[in-house]
């Protein structure tokens, strides 16, 4: 027998001829497919420890529960805190998901948020990264340019996200991004444009891949792509996409639609039952379309949602219901210097009647206390006082005196 017919697997003992390759190693060898079982293993087991490493980091709740977290910071909007509770579950739920052998591959689903200045877009976004432990980059879509002008890349949404993960990337991978004014790179008109749109169709079109799922060279510190830099390869594929916009002039488009519906025979379908004061609920993909998203993009945001309009109770909970409540807020900035701040029912009306007036949603609402407790903001930390009570006739007399009610005798 030939010295290399003794020769043998020293895992699973086949001879060196039954091999199509033996390994030595110092003291043993090993054959090809011993090799591939071995690695079968270990890329098992760094899969598993990947999942429970993300799952020991990741405070994932069933929708009743992220959306009653958001509950506590978010009034109204029920029926976007129930469409984002499932999306954001079923995200990372699919990201948890333990490797499978029935070849059913879940695919992520971005969302896209409409509702006008004020309503919640971004305040929901930041609650729900909160809640989850996952890092979230809140990137301005009116930055962004296409390629080769001044402005900012689409990378520099990953940039931004690799920033708030302190530039850990496999926690980057699995965080959020919110592209807040969405709706600013709409293109300017309905024909696809031949010409280069350089804030418009040209940045939807260098979005869609990263919202896809793909592996980007991010440059770690922002800025223009240059050839001698280090890049940071980022893999969007688990990262969770949230734009927001307000759509201004949106409802036209959907008053539109809605009136074609009820021409000719089919017009005895009144349009009695179609709420004129909240149009946004009846916003469907197509509307998006037509208003400028161009239709790929739209498709890498399954999930519409739509927010509400404030009206003047949900105004009035938001001054002071919430966990983090604008009242709430004020009244521990006072405490800070040792005054009590309190405000009575009067002045909280007032301030809704105001704000409703204004229509700026809920940020109204701080421009308005601003205005009201600016002079006492100033004037009281290191006196005497120790309490300021707020009546409606104190808030009127401040608010007389405003540039708010100057801009409004102007206009």
């Amino acid at each position: 027998m030939s010295k290399e017919e003794e020769l043998e697997c020293s895992f699973c003992g086949r001879k060196k001829p039954e091999t199509s390759l033996l390994i030595a190693g110092l003291d043993a060898h090993i054959c090809d497919r011993c090799i591939q079982q071995a690695h079968g293993i270990v890329v098992e087991e760094s899969n598993e420890a990947d999942t429970s490493e993300l799952s020991a980091e990741l405070m994932l709740k069933k929708p009743k529960k992220i959306k009653a977290f958001l509950d506590d910071y978010i009034i109204g909007q029920e029926h976007t805190k129930r469409v984002m509770s499932v999306a954001v579950y079923n995200h990372y739920k699919r990201l948890l998901q333990p490797a499978s052998d029935d070849d059913i591959e879940i695919q992520k689903s971005n969302i896209v948020m409409v509702g006008q200045t004020g309503t919640g877009k971004t305040l929901i976004a930041k609650t729900i990264a909160k809640m989850l432990n996952v890092p979230l980059a809140i990137v301005d879509a009116t930055v962004l340019t296409e390629a080769g002008y001044v402005g900012e890349d689409v990378e520099s949404l990953l940039t931004r996200l690799l920033q708030a993960a302190d530039y850990d990337l496999a926690k980057a991978e699995k965080g959020i991004v919110f592209i807040d004014e969405i709706d600013k790179i709409a293109r300017k008109s309905d024909n696809p444009s031949i010409t280069r749109d350089v804030s418009g169709e040209g940045v939807q079109q260098g979005l869609l891949k990263l919202l896809e799922g793909t592996v980007v060279n991010v440059p770690p510190k922002g800025g223009r792509k240059h050839p001698d830099q280090k890049f940071i390869e980022v893999n969007t594929e688990n990262i969770l996409f949230i734009a927001g916009g307000a759509f201004d002039g949106i409802e036209r488009v959907i008053s539109k639609r809605l009136n074609m519906k009820a021409v000719g025979y089919s017009a005895s379908m009144s349009d009695d039952h179609v709420d004129h004061e909240n149009l946004l609920q009846y916003i469907t993909p197509k509307d998006l379309k037509d208003f400028g998203l161009i239709p790929e993009i739209i498709g890498r945001l399954p999930v519409l949602t739509y927010m509400n309009p404030l009206d003047a109770k949900t105004l009035r909970a938001i001054l002071t219901d919430p966990k983090n409540a604008i009242v709430k807020q004020y009244k521990k900035l006072f405490k800070m210097d040792d005054i009590e701040l309190d405000i009575t029912d009067g002045a909280l009306e007032f301030i809704v009647t105001k704000a409703v007036e204004y229509k700026l949603g809920a940020r109204g609402l701080r421009s308005l206390c601003e205005e009201i407790l600016t002079d006492a903001m100033f004037e009281l930390p290191g006196g005497d006082t120790k309490k300021l009570s707020v009546t409606k006739e104190y808030a009127e007399s401040k608010l007389s005196k405003s540039t708010l009610k100057k801009l409004k005798a102007v206009s």
